[in-house]
């Protein structure tokens, strides 16, 4: 999977289609990544010791990761991801379009 944590986002397909966000969690596992203030689903919750008050909850569930794109600030569109060894011998992955580094 080429998405890690704090990476920028847009969704792709789904409800939240066309929305961006950041990447808060990346679940390897499952395939899936969980974005920030999208996909959310209310939850119903029960006092209890560690919360003080029951309810319904807003929370982000995870979106799978073929519904996700890498967003390019410079290209302002979501793209494609390659992976380039650069010269210290290190990879870093960049923008189809425009070339442009995201891991500098």
């Amino acid at each position: 999977m080429r998405l890690k944590k704090d990476d920028k986002v847009m969704v792709i397909a789904g409800k939240d289609r066309g929305k961006t966000g950041k990447v808060k969690r990346v679940l390897h596992e499952k395939n899936r990544v969980v974005v920030e203030k999208l996909n959310l689903v209310k939850r119903h919750t029960r006092p209890g010791m560690d919360q003080t008050q029951g309810g319904i909850i807003e929370k982000e569930a995870s979106i799978h990761r073929s519904n996700v794109m890498l967003y390019c600030e410079k290209c302002s569109k979501p793209v494609r991801v390659g992976v380039r060894q650069l010269k210290d011998n290190s990879k870093a992955r960049y923008c189809k379009k425009c070339e442009e580094l995201f891991d500098k």
